[in-house]
């Protein structure tokens, strides 16, 4: 893996719409070396979303949920990205810019289905449509011990063997079949473990009656050329006790430094 040097990575981080610890999760950024970062919240990083305005960092990571507008115990206002924005991030994925989606990232704009193309997946907090198919609102489960493990030999997970973390994990579709499997948990996504996100919206937690969801997968990282753009997309990361855990933090360096690598520029234009 070829990693520039010659100036520290800039890297913008973009939250809101799900709470975290801003300490513990902002601590992460602040102990990595060899990096500079800005945090942007939604909406404003909207306004960043073009070559233009992305010209200043060298990557994007994506720790938000736009496109939604919580009100429980009602269900989501949905909102579609304006013209702009779609253009503009089309302009970004066409024009390579490296991008880290983190956890909850994968819920981001439900209705526009060129988001989660360039994911690969998306996590549907209720009942939802992706490219003229219909599919059930997805699972969550939290605190849940499990097993991490690299498959294959990829940069992302190098100094990686199999780890454990408690965090939360989803139960959900692999949306598109065109990525690279980084990491799988040792653990059964089955409705039976999991609950329903819509009953949760309803303000009926840790409930799956009336929901129906066929088994999803148990991927946990993954890389994907979206346009020229290598993406990484990590599922966990849910609070405090992940951001401080070593492994993860590896893992996620390990993330930002591959995509912003010269060889995964080339590895994205090849695809």
């Amino acid at each position: 893996m070829v990693i520039r040097y010659d100036a520290p990575l800039n890297l913008l981080v973009s939250t809101k719409g799900h709470p975290f610890d801003k300490p513990a999760f902002f601590g992460m950024f602040d102990d990595m070396r060899g990096m500079t970062w800005t945090h942007v919240e939604q909406p404003a990083t909207a306004a960043l979303m073009s070559p233009e305005g992305a010209s200043d960092f060298d990557a994007l990571l994506f720790y938000d949920v736009p496109g939604l507008q919580f009100k429980t115990p009602k269900a989501p206002n949905l909102i579609e990205p304006s013209e702009t924005f779609k253009t503009g991030f089309r302009g970004l994925l066409n024009a390579g810019k490296p991008m880290v989606f983190l956890h909850h990232a994968v819920a981001g704009w439900p209705l526009w289905d060129d988001y989660a193309e360039a994911i690969g997946t998306r996590f549907f907090y209720q009942p939802g449509r992706y490219k003229g198919r219909a599919y059930p609102d997805s699972g969550y489960l939290f605190p849940v011990d499990f097993t991490l493990t690299p498959e294959g030999d990829h940069p992302v997970t190098q100094g990686l063997g199999s780890f454990t973390l408690t965090d939360e994990l989803y139960l959900m579709d692999m949306l598109e079949d065109d990525i690279v499997p980084l990491l799988r948990a040792d653990y059964a996504f089955e409705q039976a473990n999991f609950y329903s996100a819509a009953n949760a919206l309803e303000a009926r937690m840790w409930t799956r009656d009336g929901w129906d969801h066929g088994p999803g997968t148990n991927l946990i990282a993954w890389a994907r050329a979206a346009g020229n753009s290598p993406t990484v997309t990590i599922l966990c990361g849910n609070d405090a006790g992940t951001y401080g855990n070593e492994n993860f933090r590896k893992l996620l360096r390990n993330a930002i430094d591959w995509v912003t690598s010269e060889d995964a520029a080339q590895w994205a234009k090849a695809r």
